[in-house]
C-alpha cells in the first residue's frame, strides 16, 4: 500500500536544491534495501511470519505500516527520520518474508525471486527515465492514482477473506500498473521540486517500489510456479 494523500507541486526549488534532494534520496532508498533483505532473510530463515494468517497477518501488517509511516512523518525533519525509515523497511521485509518463502517453494523459486526483481528495477529505471524528459506537469495524476490505491486497498483486503487466486492476480496486475504510475509521479514530484524532504521523498518511492515488486512476485508465483 502506498499512504499518501494527494500532494501537488508548490513552489520550484533552485536547481541545486532539487539535484541535493534527488541524490540524498537515492542515495537512503539504496540503503534502504539493505535492511528489507535482512528483514526478508531473517523471516524466511526462520519462518516467524508463516503464522501471520488472514486476520492476524492484516491487522500485524496495517498496524505496523501505518504506525511505522506516522512516525517517519513525525521525526522526518530530525536526526531520528533515517533511524525510523531504516527501521520500517526492516519491517516491511519481514512482511515480504512469507510471499516469498511461498514462492521459494516452488522448483523455480529462486528464479522468480529474481525475475521479480529484475522487473522492478527494469520498471524503476524506465520511470525514472521517464520522469528526467517528461515535460509537462504530472501533478493532477494524484488524485486518480491516490484513488486508485484505495480502491486497491479494499480489494485486497476483501480477498484476504474471500481467498480467490483469480482475485489475486487481478490485483496484481493492477497494484503494478497503479505503482508504476505513482513511481512516475513521485520521480517527478521530486525532480520538479514538488517535495523538499529527502526522507519524504525516499519513503513514497520505496513503498512504490515494494508494492511493485510484490505484486510481481506474487503473480509470477501464481502463473509461473513449478510444483516439486
Amino acid at each position: 500500500m502506498n499512504q499518501r494523500v494527494p500532494s501537488y507541486y508548490g513552489a520550484a526549488l533552485p536547481a541545486a536544491e532539487r539535484n541535493k534532494v534527488l541524490r540524498n534520496t537515492y542515495w537512503l532508498l539504496a540503503l534502504s534495501l539493505l535492511p528489507t533483505v535482512l528483514g526478508a532473510w531473517i523471516g524466511v530463515a526462520t519462518g516467524i511470519t508463516l503464522q501471520l494468517n488472514g486476520i492476524l497477518g492484516l491487522v500485524v501488517f496495517l498496524g505496523g505500516a501505518f504506525g511505522f509511516i506516522y512516525a517517519i512523518e513525525k521525526t522526518k525533519n530530525s536526526a531520528a527520520g533515517v533511524p525510523v525509515l531504516l527501521g520500517f523497511t526492516f519491517f516491511m521485509g519481514l512482511m515480504l518474508s512469507r510471499l516469498i518463502a511461498m514462492v521459494l517453494g516452488f522448483k523455480n523459486g529462486s528464479e522468480l525471486v529474481m525475475t521479480a526483481f529484475a522487473g522492478t528495477a527494469g520498471v524503476f529505471f524506465v520511470m525514472a527515465s521517464l520522469a528526467s524528459v517528461i515535460k509537462r506537469d504530472l501533478s493532477g495524476m494524484g488524485k486518480w492514482l491516490f484513488i486508485g490505491a484505495i480502491v486497491l486497498m479494499v480489494g485486497s483486503i476483501i480477498n484476504v477473506f474471500v481467498g480467490s487466486s483469480a482475485g489475486m492476480m487481478a490485483i496484481s496486475v493492477l497494484a503494478i500498473g497503479i505503482f508504476s504510475a505513482f513511481m512516475l509521479y513521485d520521480l517527478k514530484r521530486i525532480i520538479d521540486g514538488g517535495e523538499t524532504n529527502y526522507i519524504s521523498a525516499t519513503l513514497a518511492l520505496y513503498l512504490d517500489i515494494v508494492n511493485v515488486f510484490q505484486s510481481l512476485l506474487a503473480l509470477l508465483g501464481l502463473m509461473g510456479g513449478e510444483r516439486e
